[in-house]
């Protein structure tokens, strides 16, 4: 055996069954490991953001920690835009990154760059192998860093020497880590917690990963207090639908959420955090909450809340129930809206289905239309890095048999194309719905603040996509994608019902959409 070989069996004794990878010359032995490897699938991702987004996807959906094969500092910088959403996400995913060896890195060759300090800036801790007989013990710890109870973004640095050099003959056992017990807030804490949801003007905000459970729990514990139920803006994984509680979402823009989070006095959170503005304004206040409002955060932010709401809801004493009888999503006709476009996938979605939403503004309405549909797991763009909808849903495939749903806008389509090439090589059960409404919607939004929008010059060439006009169709069958493009709501509720001909795999279609009026 070689270090490579080491690491790869090290990987495998601790539950890793896919690698999402990019690899370049200094992961070569690894890549040759993974042969010896049947039980752990490499996954080509023909970008390096592709794999980091997958990997994303598919911690989110399985729960485990999931691996990537990254080449040097650039292909870490390539990928770390969705490692940024992991990270906010607290979804653990180990990097697994080749560099030089030292002798080498001295001499400065091209692609030589501050990697360690690259992978420190994600927060959690960066291993770097320097002997081959350390590379199990290293693996081990990196993995143990990815599964803190605190789930982290880890990164394992393995020089090229240490990865072709002689390891010797495999021990008896590879090291394993073992999932730490989730992180549980103290007594005090709870029955604080409890008293602040009770005293009146307190709000119950959660968010994170978020079973059935845990949000009947949440709605008994506000039901119990009389306090208002809150989810975070982008959680990281909820069930959603008929059945399940739909609590209120936090408004993405400041201009609205501040006016919907004012009067209380009290919030506590629960793997949520608290509800600040993605951007900063010259006439708003960054914090959300009124100057006067205490916040509690119960287990801490990263923490399942699976731990706290089950103990707030005992000392509340409050049943968790079955959701609120959400109306049945109508099957819409006539032209595409935003609304129609919601109403359209809340009534084909598959019951069981993982939806994967980056629809940004076609998608305004996609929460409450998915209320009433048939039970589903949402993913949302917890880190705000756009490029994160396509690499999850084909992360979420592969930890699931579920069929998935990517609701994706056309401006954060064109991140990360290349993983409609990864899907078609996959044979996922993926459907990919492109909100195309030639625009970077949200930034026309943005500029309107400053005042009327312009119909040429710098502001409208930087936000305008329709010149010229992408064929998102075309792009996709170059991919080896099944696609079509829909006219009506109609057509749309067709194109969702039903899978393409003679077809498992996975299909796209483009759903023109007007842009906001503004």
């Amino acid at each position: 055996m070689n270090g490579a070989d080491a690491l790869v069996a090290t990987l495998g004794a601790n539950g890793i069954e896919v690698v999402f990878a990019n690899a370049g010359t200094s992961e070569m032995h690894v890549v040759a490991a993974l042969d010896g490897a049947p039980g752990l699938r490499p996954v080509l991702c023909l970008f390096e953001g592709v794999a980091t987004g997958a990997a994303d996807g598919y911690a989110r959906v399985s729960g485990g920690v999931a691996a990537t094969l990254l080449h040097l500092g650039p292909g870490l910088a390539n990928g770390w835009a969705n490692l940024h959403n992991a990270r906010r996400a607290g979804v653990p995913v180990l990097n697994v990154v080749g560099v030089h060896p030292d002798a080498h890195d001295r001499l400065d060759p091209p692609l030589s760059s501050r990697v360690g300090q690259l992978a420190a800036s994600l927060g959690g801790a960066v291993t770097t192998v320097h002997r081959t007989a350390d590379v199990p013990a290293a693996a081990a710890q990196a993995l143990a860093s990815a599964r803190h109870p605190r789930a982290q973004v880890s990164t394992l640095l393995v020089p090229a020497d240490v990865a072709w050099s002689p390891f010797g003959d495999a021990p008896s056992r590879w090291p394993t880590v073992v999932a730490p017990e989730p992180v549980a807030p103290a007594p005090d804490d709870v029955a604080r917690a409890l008293g602040w949801l009770r005293a009146g003007r307190a709000a119950l905000v959660v968010g994170g990963a978020l079973t059935s459970t845990d949000l009947s729990r949440a709605a008994a514990v506000a039901q119990a207090t009389g306090a208002r139920l809150l989810l975070e803006t982008f959680p990281t994984i909820v069930d959603h639908g008929a059945g399940t509680p739909s609590p209120e979402r936090i408004v993405y823009l400041s201009d609205f959420a501040i006016p919907q989070l004012s009067g209380l006095d009290r919030v506590v959170l629960v793997g949520a955090a608290e509800p600040v503005g993605f951007f900063a304004y010259p006439d708003l206040p960054s914090r959300l909450l009124g100057a006067g409002c205490q916040v509690l955060d119960l287990g801490g932010r990263g923490a399942h809340p699976a731990t706290a709401l089950a103990l707030l809801a005992a000392a509340a004493e409050a049943d968790g129930g079955p959701g609120d009888a959400a109306p049945p999503p109508a099957v819409p006709s006539g032209p595409l809206t935003p609304v129609t476009f919601a109403a359209a996938v809340a009534a084909t979605v598959p019951e069981g289905a993982i939806v994967v939403d980056e629809a940004n503004t076609g998608g305004v309405h996609l929460y409450d239309a998915l209320a009433g549909a048939a039970p589903h797991r949402l993913m949302t763009l917890t880190g705000g890095a756009i490029g994160f909808g396509l690499p999850a849903a084909l992360g979420a495939a592969l930890a699931s048999d579920a069929p998935v749903i990517a609701l994706v806008a056309d401006g954060a389509l064109e991140y990360t194309t290349q993983a409609l090439w990864s899907l078609a090589r996959e044979d996922l059960d993926v459907t990919v719905v492109v909100v195309a409404n030639a625009a970077y919607d949200i930034l026309r939004l943005e500029r309107a603040r400053l005042g009327p929008l312009p119909t040429s010059g710098a502001s409208h060439l930087l936000t305008d996509l329709g010149s010229p006009v992408i064929d998102h169709v075309s792009l996709a069958r170059a991919y080896g994608v099944p696609a079509r493009r829909v006219e009506s709501a109609d057509e749309l509720v067709t194109a969702l019902a039903r899978r393409a001909p003679g077809h498992s795999g996975p299909q796209l279609i483009e759903v023109p959409l007007a842009p906001l009026a503004l």
